[in-house]
């Protein structure tokens, strides 16, 4: 008899809901492969399932307890009949919808997220359909690679993800980048080995002294410079930001506004400053978006075949993921707790394989 799975379980009520337990070891089935997972990686979504706070999107329906999280790297230790793409002994990563195989997400996809509401990787082992894979760069230790597939594959569909595929593009570009959290850190990444020029900002001049090590041209701290979209205007000398990665949400979205570029691409990706305008406050987004002809797209994500056209970019560029702390797998919750605090730069990871 095989020895029992040990995993992290959520009752959605808070991060004291979180709960270490063990299940039977499942066996993989036709066209399935069984991973031992090395390590996860946190992004703030799966703070938000833990919470109960995970409602924006309707069609993901509503759970009592979850296995949480979507990001993994681990190993293939058993496939099932019909499998043909992976073997024994290969890293792989998960993707975040397995479904979403390529094209435009919709509810469908939507509706059967990794973590929520499909159990998720916070896991010793989990059975994954071989399709719901992608191999891990081999340059990568499993605590980089864990952390591709919400936070870099966002990061690139921003970057790229209105350009078609094997086009992609950043060359000259201005690259504004809010925070330093997975996505942002990502971005800066992405969009210095694209040959772009990447601005970001942060409450913290430590953490912009970090970015600035990672190749970050500009760097503006918003709360010593409140009007930073201004700096943004004076140091592209009035041009703006060709894409902005805008993650803060309510409070910083007509700033970005104010700094895109004439025909920019403002890519909506959280909401960090909360999902609401100020009480009696309103944005006339369609006047905003006429002022300078821009594009503003939601991003959730990307397709399977956009995430290995990421992996070759990053092979090719050797790119390194910002991996900020590692906890032991039997202090995931304090991972959680360091999470929430957003005091990070780049990602936080659990090692799950000893």
């Amino acid at each position: 008899m095989s020895s029992p799975i040990k995993q992290w379980t959520s009752d959605l009520s808070g991060l004291d809901g979180l709960q270490m337990s063990e299940a039977p070891m499942p066996p993989p089935g036709k066209g399935e492969v069984l991973v031992e997972i090395q390590a996860v990686s946190l992004n703030y979504r799966d703070y938000e399932v833990c919470i109960g706070e995970y409602n924006h999107h309707k069609s993901v329906g509503k759970s009592e307890s979850v296995v949480p999280c979507s990001d993994m790297c681990g190993v293939i230790t058993q496939v099932g009949d019909g499998v043909t793409t992976y073997k024994v002994g290969d890293r792989v990563l998960s993707t975040f919808l397995p479904e979403h195989q390529t094209g435009q997400v919709t509810e469908k996809e939507l509706s059967q997220g990794m973590g929520h509401p499909l159990p998720g990787v916070l896991a010793s082992h989990r059975v994954f359909p071989e399709y719901a894979l992608v191999k891990a760069p081999s340059y990568m230790t499993a605590e980089e690679a864990c952390t591709l597939p919400i936070a870099s594959v966002t990061a690139w569909m921003s970057i790229n993800g209105m350009r078609p595929m094997g086009q992609n593009g950043g060359q000259g570009e201005y690259v504004l980048l809010q925070g330093t959290g997975g996505v942002a850190i990502a971005g800066l990444q992405i969009a210095k080995a694209s040959g772009a020029k990447a601005i970001i900002t942060s409450s913290s001049d430590s953490k912009l002294e970090q970015a600035k090590a990672l190749g970050a041209d500009h760097v503006i701290n918003y709360r010593t410079h409140p009007n930073w979209e201004e700096d943004v205007m004076r140091v592209t000398d009035k041009h703006g930001a060709d894409i902005i990665l805008e993650t803060g949400g309510a409070q910083t979205l007509e700033k970005s506004f104010d700094c895109i570029a004439f025909g920019g691409l403002i890519d909506c990706i959280g909401y960090l400053s909360g999902k609401i305008d100020a009480p009696g406050e309103r944005m006339n987004v369609n006047l905003l978006a006429l002022r300078r002809n821009v594009t503003l797209k939601g991003i959730i994500n990307g397709p399977r075949d956009r995430f290995q056209e990421m992996i070759e970019f990053y092979e090719k560029h050797q790119i390194h993921p910002v991996v900020n702390k590692v906890f032991s797998f039997d202090k995931a919750n304090e991972a959680f707790k360091f999470l929430a605090s957003g005091s990070h730069f780049g990602k936080v990871v659990v090692k799950v394989a000893q």
